[in-house]
C-alpha cells in the first residue's frame, strides 16, 4: 500500500497531540541526546545487582572522524546495548580513543613543517608536549561526532591509550611478558616505511597492484651460469647466494659451488632449500638476506651473510657507483649497467605486482633487518586458538573461525617497537657495560653515568591489544574489573580479526589468569558503496555519514546501515536508501500521530480476546511473533533481518493495513472503537519499543508523546506475551488478499487510487468476510450497486466474489487501443528474444551474462503478454 494523505480526525474520540506535523530530526535529535546523559541512562553501575553486560568501543583514532564504517559499527553496538539496557542488564559501553602513534606523529609534524620546524629541531620533550597540546585543542573530534550518531556509551569512563591509567597497564604487561621470556630484543625483517622512519605492522601495510619491471639477470658465465628474475634489482648488491630447488636437476651440478655476482667483485654460493618452488620462474631466485624475510629465513637455514646496502631513507649505501642514490634510482642505473655488461636475459614492462606500502603516507613500504624488540607469540597464540577451539569464545558468524585459526596457529613473533616519539616508549634501560633492565611501573629505573632508556616507542596496537581489562582499571583490582570482565561480546570488522581481535585474545588470557576477554566475536564486514566498491576518495565514492545525517537524520542513517549488516558480509550503501529509511522514520512519525489523534492509547489493561474484532487479534498475534523473531535475530546478530522484519511489520502490517482497517470501526464509535484504540495503542507502544535500539531518536520523541513514559531509552524491552491466533491472521490474510487483487486490476485498468466505482461484493463462499465489507468497500472506494448497476468486469477472488461497473470510470476503446499497442510491443520483444536465444551462432560467441539477460527479457515479455492477455479479457464489451 502507498503512503496516502492523511484523512480528517474521527470526531468525538479525537485526542490532542503536541507533536508537529512533520517530523525534523534537527528539532529533536541534540535534545534528546542531551537529556539521555544528562540523565545517567548510560552510565553503568558495577555496585548494581543486575547482571551485567559489557562492550568495548573499538577506539577510533585520535586523529580521526566518522567515517561509514565508524557509523556502521556504531550502530550495531549501540543497537546491542540499548537493548540489553531495556532487557534490565548492568549495560557498560566502554568508549575511548588510540593514540595512534603514527598518524598522530605525522599531523603534528605536518604542522610544524608549516612553521619551518621538524621534531628534532624542539626535541623529543618539547615535541611529545606539543602532542599533548595538539590532542587536547584538534584530537577527539569523532566524540562529538559520536553523539550526533547517538552512540550510549559512558561517558563517564571515557579512556585514552595514553592516559595514566592505561599507561601503567602497559608497562605493567611489559613488565611480566619481558620477565616471562615472551619478550625479547633480536635482528629481524620488518616492514619499513622510509618516509615515516618506522617499522610498521603489518595491518600497516596496505598492498596494491602496481606497474614494475620483472627483469631477468644472468650470475656467472657459460654452463655454470644461472638466470634469476627480479623487481627489484637494486638488492642485487645485496645478494649473498642464489637458492635453488634440491631436487631441480637443472642445478644438481651448481650446488655448493660459487657464482659470479654482476657488477660486484663478490662471489656468491649456490644453495639448496625446499622454499624454492621449481615451478616459478626459472627455478632459481637470488637471495639477500638483510632486504627480504623469505631471504632471510633461507639465509639464517644456510647461514648466509647479511648485507644491508640501502639506509633508513631507502637510499644505496653500497658499491660505489650506485651509493647515495635513492632506491628506485638506483634500479634504473642498476638495469643499465646490467645491460651494459649483457647480463640482461629478459625484461617485461610494465610488470603488474602486489606492492606494500604505508598505509598513512602512502610509501612504498622496504623489507629491512632491524634491531626490534619482539614478542614470542607460540604459546600466546597457542592459548587464544585453545579458548575458541574449547568453547569458551564463540566466533560469529562460524564460518569466520577458519580464518582465526589460520591466523592464530601460523603467527609469527610480533615486532612491538617502533621508531617513533609519540607513544608508549618502552621500558628498558641500557647501562654501560651492555646491561639490560626493564623497570616495572612501580620501579625506580637505574640511573647513573652511561645508563639511557630505550628511544623506541610501542605498536600502537601493543596498548590497544588490553583494551578489555586495562579499561576496566587493571593492573588494580577493581570492581569495574570484577563486574565486566569478561565482555560479553566483541563486535569489529573482520578486517582486524588477526590485528586487533587476535592480540586482545593473547593478552587478556595471558594477563587474567586463562579467562579470555569476551564470550563472543562478532564479526561485520566493510561498508561499500552502492555498487559493491570500496569507497576511498581517489575512488570519488567515499562518503560522510555527517553529511546524511544533516539532510536526513541520524536514524535514518542508522537503519540503512542495520538493515544492510548481514554477519560478516560486507554492506553496499547509497544515497537513495538513506533517502527511503528518511521515509520510513516518517511514516511511523505520521502514522503514530495521526494514531494519536484518533484516540490509540496505552491506558488500562487490554481488553479481552473476547472483545477484540479479527483485526484486533490479528495485529496482536502478529506482534508477539513479530517480538520473538526479532529476539531471536538479535541473539543471532542478525541486524539486517531484525530490521527489515521491523521494517515490513511496521509499515506493511500496521500502518497500511491495521490502521486502515480499523478506521470504519473508529467512525462507528461504541465499545468496538474503544477496544481497537486500545489495542492500537498497545501495538504502537511495542513496536516503538522494537524499533528503538535501531532508530532511538524519533522513537523516543514518539513514546514518551504516546505513553507520557520518562524515555523509551529505560522502558522496558518487550516480551512475547505468548498470544496466538491462527484463525484471525487466516482471515485477515484473506482480506488482503482480496483487497490487494482487486486494487492490482483496478491499477491494470487504470483506475485512480481515489476512483470510486460501483460494486456488488458476494462474500457468502467466505462467512468471515462479511464482518469486513465495510472495511473492504473502504479501502477499494467501492459505492453500493444502485439500481442501474450493470457489472462488466466479475473478479473472483479469494472464494469471493467482486463485480465491479466500470462503464463509466473509463474509456474503454481508448484502454483498448493502449493495451493492444502494448500487447504488440510485447510480441515484437517475444520474436526477438527467441529469434536471437534460437541462433546458435550467437550462443557459441556471447558471453554467460548476454545469454541470460536475453533470457530474462525473453521470460518478461511473456510474462507482459499473459497480463495484458487477461487485461484485454476483463475489459468491459
Amino acid at each position: 500500500m502507498t503512503e496516502k494523505t492523511q484523512p480528517p480526525a474521527f470526531g468525538p474520540h479525537s485526542a490532542s497531540t503536541d507533536l508537529p506535523t512533520q517530523y525534523t530530526p534537527a528539532d529533536v535529535e541534540r535534545k534528546l541526546y542531551e537529556r539521555w546523559v544528562e540523565r545517567g541512562y548510560f552510565a553503568a553501575d558495577p555496585k548494581s545487582g543486575k547482571e551485567p553486560y559489557a562492550i568495548v568501543l573499538p577506539p577510533p583514532n585520535v586523529t580521526g572522524s566518522l567515517h561509514p564504517g565508524h557509523a556502521f559499527e556504531h550502530t550495531l553496538i549501540d543497537a546491542l546495548t540499548r537493548r540489553k539496557r531495556m532487557q534490565g542488564y548492568e549495560t557498560l559501553w566502554q568508549p575511548g580513543m588510540d593514540h595512534a602513534g603514527i598518524a598522530t606523529q605525522n599531523v603534528v609534524e605536518r604542522e610544524l613543517a608549516k612553521e619551518g620546524k621538524s621534531r628534532h629541531d624542539l626535541g623529543r620533550e618539547a615535541f611529545v608536549e606539543r602532542v599533548w597540546k595538539w590532542k587536547a585543542e584538534s584530537g577527539g573530534r569523532i566524540s562529538g561526532q559520536m553523539r550526533r550518531l547517538g552512540d550510549g556509551v559512558d561517558w563517564s569512563r571515557e579512556r585514552f591509550t595514553m592516559d595514566e591509567g592505561l599507561s601503567r597497564a602497559v608497562q605493567t604487561i611489559f613488565k611480566r611478558l619481558f620477565d616471562d621470556g615472551l619478550i625479547y630484543r633480536a635482528e629481524r625483517i620488518i616492514n619499513w616505511c622510509p618516509r615515516c622512519l618506522t617499522a610498521i605492522s603489518d595491518i600497516e601495510v596496505e598492498y596494491q597492484e602496481d606497474d614494475g619491471e620483472l627483469v631477468s639477470i644472468r650470475y656467472g658465465e657459460g654452463e655454470d651460469s644461472v638466470v634469476v628474475a627480479t623487481t627489484r634489482a637494486e638488492t642485487m648488491l645485496g645478494d649473498t647466494a642464489v637458492a635453488v630447488h634440491p631436487d631441480d636437476e637443472r642445478y644438481a651440478h651448481l650446488v655448493g659451488r660459487t657464482v659470479r655476482l654482476p657488477l660486484t667483485d663478490r662471489s656468491i654460493p649456490v644453495v639448496a632449500d625446499e622454499h624454492v618452488d621449481p615451478e616459478f620462474g626459472t627455478g632459481a631466485v637470488k637471495v639477500t638476506p638483510a632486504h627480504d624475510p623469505n631471504d632471510f629465513e633461507i639465509g639464517r637455514r644456510h647461514g648466509l651473510p647479511q648485507l644491508t646496502v640501502m639506509d633508513e631513507h631507502a637510499i644505496i649505501t653500497a658499491h660505489g657507483p650506485f651509493q647515495g642514490l635513492d632506491r628506485l634510482e638506483a634500479r634504473s642505473a642498476v638495469v643499465a649497467a646490467l645491460r651494459a655488461e649483457g647480463r640482461i636475459v629478459a625484461e617485461k614492462r610494465p610488470y603488474r605486482h602486489s606492492v606494500g606500502h604505508c598505509s598513512r603516507c602512502k610509501t612504498t613500504i622496504e623489507p629491512r633487518l632491524s634491531m626490534q624488540w619482539w614478542v614470542k607469540v607460540a604459546p600466546l597464540a597457542e592459548a587464544a586458538g585453545d579458548a575458541v577451539r574449547d568453547g569458551r569464545v564463540a566466533i560469529h558468524p562460524k564460518e569466520m573461525s577458519s580464518r582465526y585459526f589460520e591466523w592464530v596457529d601460523n603467527l609469527h613473533d610480533w615486532c612491538i617497537s617502533r621508531q617513533l616519539w609519540w607513544g608508549h616508549r618502552i621500558p628498558v634501560w641500557y647501562g654501560p657495560d651492555g646491561e639490560t633492565v626493564c623497570v616495572g611501573p612501580d620501579e625506580e629505573p637505574p640511573s647513573g653515568d652511561g645508563w639511557h632508556q630505550e628511544t623506541d616507542v610501542l605498536d600502537t596496537w601493543f596498548s590497544s591489544g588490553l583494551w578489555p581489562f586495562s579499561t576496566l582499571g587493571w593492573p588494580e583490582k577493581t570492581e569495574s574489573l570484577a563486574r565486566f570482565y569478561p565482555n560479553s561480546v566483541l563486535v569489529t570488522g573482520y578486517d582486524i580479526l588477526f590485528f586487533w581481535v587476535a592480540r586482545m585474545m593473547m593478552f587478556g588470557l595471558y594477563a587474567m589468569d586463562g579467562v579470555p576477554p569476551f564470550h563472543t566475536i562478532a564479526l561485520h564486514g566493510m561498508v561499500r558503496d552502492q555498487f559493491g566498491k570500496k569507497m576511498s576518495k581517489s575512488f570519488g565514492n567515499a562518503v560522510d555519514p555527517l553529511d546524511w545525517m544533516d539532510a536526513y537524520g541520524s536514524d535514518a542513517v542508522r537503519f540503512t546501515l542495520a538493515r544492510g549488516a548481514n554477519p560478516g558480509v560486507d554492506v553496499p550503501i547509497g544515497e537513495d536508501w538513506v533517502q527511503a529509511s528518511r521515509n520510513f522514520a516518517n511514516k511511523v512519525w505520521n502514522a503514530t500521530r495521526f494514531a494519536l489523534l484518533n484516540g490509540a492509547t496505552v491506558e488500562g489493561e487490554l481488553p479481552s480476546p473476547e472483545e477484540m474484532s479479527a483485526t484486533d487479534r490479528w495485529i496482536l498475534s502478529r506482534l508477539n511473533s513479530v517480538v520473538s523473531e526479532v529476539d531471536a535475530y538479535y541473539d543471532d546478530y542478525q541486524f539486517a533481518k531484525l530490521s527489515d522484519a521491523l521494517f515490513h511489520f511496521a509499515w506493511d502490517e500496521v500502518f497500511d493495513w491495521y490502521v486502515e482497517l480499523s478506521k470504519t470501526t473508529f467512525a462507528a464509535g461504541g465499545r468496538p472503537a474503544e477496544v481497537s484504540r486500545r489495542v492500537l495503542g498497545e501495538v504502537l507502544d511495542v513496536t516503538l519499543r522494537l524499533l528503538h535500539p535501531v532508530t532511538p531518536f524519533v522513537t523516543d520523541e514518539l513514546w514518551t508523546t504516546l505513553t507520557s513514559g520518562e524515555s523509551v531509552v529505560v522502558a522496558a524491552w518487550p516480551e512475547d506475551s505468548g498470544f496466538r491466533d491462527p484463525a484471525a491472521e487466516r482471515e485477515i490474510d484473506t482480506v488482503r488478499q482480496l483487497v490487494t487483487e482487486v486494487r492490482r486490476f483496478r491499477a491494470d485498468q487504470g483506475l485512480q487510487p481515489g476512483q470510486r466505482v460501483p460494486a456488488a461484493l458476494d462474500l457468502t463462499a467466505v462467512p468471515a468476510l462479511t464482518a469486513h465489507e465495510e472495511a473492504i468497500r473502504s479501502l477499494l472506494r467501492l459505492q453500493p450497486a444502485g439500481g442501474d448497476f450493470t457489472a462488466t468486469a466479475t473478479l473472483p477472488v479469494a472464494g469471493a466474489t467482486v463485480a465491479l461497473d466500470l462503464s463509466g470510470a473509463i474509456d474503454v476503446e481508448a484502454e483498448r487501443r493502449r493495451l493492444t499497442k502494448d500487447l504488440a510491443a510485447a510480441e515484437k520483444e517475444l520474436a526477438q528474444t527467441t529469434a536471437k536465444l534460437g541462433n546458435e551462432a550467437f550462443l557459441a560467441k556471447a558471453p554467460d551474462h548476454v545469454v541470460d539477460k536475453i533470457r530474462a527479457r525473453r521470460a518478461a515479455a511473456e510474462a507482459d503478454i499473459a497480463r495484458i492477455g487477461t487485461q484485454l479479457d476483463r475489459l468491459p464489451g
